[in-house]
């Protein structure tokens, strides 16, 4: 039978594109697209419903829709201002109720949920035997500077219990490194694109990146296998921070102890990356992330390099600056 595909986050750019991507599948029936807000990118045939947190219209939406595969992509959410949990807890209140929506459900039989790589820096796998100080660390760190860490690790922790309670459902979780490409607008390209970037003195991370194309391909493919599990998704190879600033051409390191960079942090807006230290040690990974298990499960590898990729957002970048300063240099006509 053909299936009935909702997308969770289609305002976002990822989520439009998986919704565009889907309908011309041969499996695939009817998409719907559901997020608070209207979407920005269009979205093809997909039929679009608005969704509420707090009115119950989520969970309408799963039942009215009669899909069978859910596509949850909203768990990756960019830190507050400061770095510090959001309290209003959208995030995790809007997977707590889509999942309630899919137990409940008599025609969901596929979920596939993103989350993100950022889940290490404070959760074990389950049945990992780790260290009381080890765990200790973790705690101490994702208070301090997890927001998107902590989301995304309550969310997969209710993504297990839903397992439990509902073991015929067939569950994936892809865990994204940070995406990358020339339509990607995130915390992380807001950082890099600065004029002067805050760095901490001595620290230089190593980054691994995802493709926005690979991101959708992945999300795709998975809607439409019946595997589960974890997910490890990134490009192969990393970069250095400081390459990565380099190869903009414009951005320069500015070093920063680490007490002005908390008095930076305070006053950063809302719509930027977090410069405190603590968020500043979370960028890169701290080990190459191995993605063999979902290449061989969907007979899938990713077209592009975490160099590439960061190679295409910095030429995109370059293109958009050059139009604008060719704008900025035009003479206005005189009326």
């Amino acid at each position: 039978m053909a299936r009935v595909v909702l997308v969770t986050g289609v305002s976002d750019y990822l989520g439009a594109r998986v919704a565009t991507a889907l309908q011309d599948h041969p499996e695939v029936a009817r998409v719907v697209g559901v997020d608070s807000v209207e979407p920005e990118h269009p979205l093809g045939r997909a039929e679009f419903i608005r969704a509420e947190l707090h009115d119950g219209s989520l969970a309408e939406a799963v039942q009215d829709s009669g899909a069978d595969t859910v596509l949850h992509l909203r768990l990756a959410l960019a830190p507050s201002h400061n770095g510090r949990e959001d309290r209003t807890g959208n995030g995790v209140l809007g997977t707590m109720q889509l999942l309630a929506a899919c137990q409940r459900s008599t025609t969901v039989r596929r979920l596939v949920v993103r989350s993100t790589v950022a889940v290490y820096d404070c959760l074990s796998e389950p049945g990992q035997s780790v260290p009381e100080a080890t765990k200790a660390r973790a705690r101490k760190a994702a208070r301090a500077r997890l927001h998107e860490a902590m989301e995304a690790a309550k969310a997969e922790r209710y993504v297990r219990g839903l397992a439990r309670r509902r073991p015929d459902l067939s569950i994936a979780v892809l865990r994204f490194a940070d995406l990358m490409g020339p339509s990607v607008d995130s915390p992380l390209t807001r950082y890099l694109g600065r004029r002067w970037v805050p760095v901490l003195p001595g620290h230089d991370p190593r980054m691994q990146f995802l493709h926005e194309d690979d991101g959708v391909e992945v999300i795709r493919r998975m809607a439409l296998v019946d595997r589960e599990g974890v997910f490890d998704v990134a490009a192969p190879g990393t970069i250095p921070l400081s390459q990565c600033l380099r190869r903009t051409g414009r951005s320069m390191k500015l070093p920063m102890p680490a007490p002005g960079l908390r008095v930076l942090s305070s006053l950063a807006g809302r719509d930027r990356l977090a410069y405190s230290p603590e968020q500043l040690r979370r960028l890169g990974t701290p080990r190459m992330l191995d993605c063999t298990k979902v290449q061989r499960v969907l007979n899938w590898s990713p077209t592009y390099t975490s160099q590439e990729a960061f190679d295409s957002y910095v030429a995109a970048w370059a293109a958009t600056s050059r139009v604008l300063s060719v704008r900025r240099r035009r003479p206005a006509r005189s009326t």
